[in-house]
């Protein structure tokens, strides 16, 4: 996958070391309050892909095909700052990137000093490896979320979300249920609300880059970097932000022939990805899509990254358990 979306743990200063201190609390039963905001997504089939021809192929985003799913409940928005701060109040949970002490920061948020930035990928100058990076300094050290706490919590890895949803005592969403709820009803458009970027009145529906990437954000729709959860329109389930502002982490493993699999099988219900890999899915883009390189803030759009990266523009959103 394109590290320009979201760099793997080790991009900026190779391979990620085993830990130099425990991960943290990973309680195996329910005990926290998880007060998100619940959608209900009806269920049923739906064509799942990308029926227009704008993705990438080696994403795998085709053969579109039929999938159908049980009814279920999931976050109306992504998990905010301080929604993940109750958790790890709760729990004395360490995230994988406090742990490892640094994480990724795209070069124009970065709050840190020279001497805190420990890599840099020469494919993708534009994200360093800083040292300090984590959940409550998103942009380096020098940065903090005392006015965040309603933006999504982000520095966030797979398992970091996973040890999240043991606590709240719910799951993160498949694949399939990620699409489905992200499309809003509106099955085969290119976004949640429909084809176009911009509504009427010509001002973006979503938080994604404007300008020429990678130095010049012009930020017409008003955000650098992360918006507030409730930023923009809901879509037609009641979803805020499925596509923009971060990367969201999905509970599959990837693979770029899932889809043509699926399609062997016929109408597969409740898909699970792939058996095995060494990648997990994560769906919706972020502030820094552009089309110049990354045009994957569209609801088929896929990506993946490995369970122990983690970034300044992903985070995740939780479904409830058991399965409707």
């Amino acid at each position: 996958m394109s590290a320009c979306c979201a760099p793997s743990a080790g991009g900026g200063s190779g391979h990620r070391a085993e830990p130099a201190a425990d991960l943290g609390v990973r309680p195996a039963i329910a005990c926290g309050s998880h007060t998100v905001e619940q959608a209900h997504v009806p269920g049923g089939r739906f064509a799942m892909g990308d029926a227009r021809g704008d993705g990438r192929r080696a994403d795998g985003e085709t053969p579109v095909h039929p999938v159908e799913l049980s009814a279920y409940t999931i976050d109306a928005t992504v998990v905010t700052v301080a929604d993940f701060a109750r958790f790890v109040a709760d729990t004395g949970y360490v995230t994988e990137a406090e742990s490892f002490g640094y994480s990724a920061v795209f070069h124009l948020a970065l709050r840190a000093d020279p001497s805190d930035i420990v890599g840099q990928p020469p494919p993708t100058p534009w994200w360093y490896g800083v040292r300090g990076a984590d959940w409550r300094h998103p942009d380096g050290p020098l940065s903090d979320v005392a006015d965040r706490e309603d933006h999504p919590v982000v520095h966030v890895s797979w398992h970091d979300a996973r040890a999240y949803c043991a606590w709240a005592g719910r799951r993160l969403p498949t694949e399939a249920e990620w699409e489905l709820a992200a499309r809003g009803g509106l099955d085969g458009a290119r976004y949640p609300w429909g084809d176009e970027l911009l509504d009427a009145d010509g001002r973006w529906r979503c938080n994604i880059w404007q300008g020429t990437f990678p130095e010049v954000n012009t930020a017409e729709d008003g955000h650098v970097t992360t918006a507030p959860v409730r930023s923009y329109a809901p879509n037609g389930y009641g979803l805020w932000q499925s596509v923009g502002n971060v990367w969201e982490w999905c509970e599959d493993v990837f693979s770029p022939q899932t889809y043509e699999r699926d399609l062997a099988l016929g109408t597969v219900r409740d898909p699970r990805g792939a058996e095995r890999g060494d990648l997990r899915v994560m769906r919706g883009g972020s502030y820094l899509c552009h089309d110049s390189y990354c045009n994957r803030y569209r609801t088929a759009a896929r990506s993946a990254n490995t369970p122990d990266s983690s970034t300044g523009n992903t985070g995740f959103r939780t479904v409830a358990l058991p399965r409707a």
